[in-house]
């Protein structure tokens, strides 16, 4: 993603005379940012993702800056389709640009990741509606999206592939792309979005940081080598519940699970690249030095909690 994606002045009503759903909205989505979009039910969060990924067009003002590569996962998927679940993505990778064959090999990873594989050659209108969810989850993937904008896409889905999902998000971010989402759940990739705003009365409010509470789960702890001196990327520092150097080019890294990949990919891909000395689960890791205090409060950032089963001890920051 180039480019800025820009909405100015943008309105959106449906018919001559109706009244204005959103009015008057400026919104700037930069190259690789998590942008969260909160509000009522009917306050017009739909609308707006459906403005941003192009389904619909603006009554009123100006949108400009939307990658040609845009993807977008609705809040009703429409399963009665006359495709297989393979079939379907198959096809939407072809269109997105992809060869039929780069578009199968896709197809079948993205079902794979979302605990989907069996159902491939299941007709998209005998699957559950989980099942439904994970196809309109990977057809938005297929093809690594310069824009993504998800409308409750963790609705329906399973533990895993709601995990699986917060990995997509990660990687989509950390390769420079944009994502915009909406969901109900407000720890949803809490402490981790760059900004968070509201609809609220046709329009968009920008919150402040630190309002919504970080999500708890399972943690890792990296522990990696770079010069002493050395400054982790910025993707370690986003996904990172806490970080610390405990001692000279020795840095340890305590992060949620679903993003432990995200965070080592930035590490090996630094230049120059760090050496991951050993990953742990954090119940099982030696307490790091805590972090100087700072001097205002920080924006929220991912919390942990033990693998389920493991023996208590020092971990993440909770």
């Amino acid at each position: 993603m180039p480019h800025e994606l820009r909405l100015r002045g943008v309105g959106r009503r449906y018919g001559l005379r109706g009244p204005w759903v959103l009015r008057g909205v400026d919104l700037t989505v930069a190259p690789g940012t998590l942008v969260r979009v909160e509000g009522s039910n009917g306050s017009g969060k739909s609308t707006l993702l459906r403005l941003i990924a192009g389904i619909d067009a603006p009554s009123a003002g100006r949108v400009t800056g939307r990658p040609r590569r845009t993807a977008y996962v609705p809040e009703r998927f429409p399963a009665a389709l006359p495709f297989t679940a393979a079939g379907y993505l198959t096809h939407l990778g072809t269109v997105h640009g992809l060869s039929r064959g780069a578009a199968a090999r896709a197809t079948a990873a993205w079902l794979e990741r979302f605990g989907a594989a069996a159902y491939a050659g299941t007709p998209l209108a005998r699957l559950s509606k989980g099942s439904s969810q994970k196809v309109a989850v990977a057809q938005a993937l297929l093809a690594g999206p310069e824009l993504l904008v998800l409308d409750e896409a963790w609705t329906g889905l399973d533990a895993a592939a709601r995990a699986e999902l917060d990995r997509a998000v990660a990687e989509r971010t950390a390769a420079g792309g944009a994502v915009v989402f909406v969901d109900h759940d407000p720890r949803r990739l809490a402490g981790v979005a760059d900004v968070t705003y509201a609809v609220r009365d046709g329009g968009l409010d920008r919150r402040h940081p630190g309002g919504t509470a970080p999500a708890a789960g399972p943690c890792v702890v990296v522990e990696a080598h770079a010069a002493p001196g050395a400054v982790p990327p910025a993707e370690a520092h986003r996904w990172a519940g806490s970080a610390a150097e405990t001692a000279p080019g020795v840095h340890r890294f305590t992060v949620p699970a679903s993003h432990s990949d995200v965070l080592l990919r930035a590490l090996l891909t630094a230049r120059p690249p760090w050496h991951v000395a050993r990953v742990t689960p954090a119940a099982e890791s030696p307490e790091a030095p805590p972090p100087p205090e700072p001097q205002s409060p920080p924006e929220p950032r991912p919390a942990c909690e033990p693998e389920p089963g493991a023996p208590s001890g020092p971990g993440g920051r909770r």
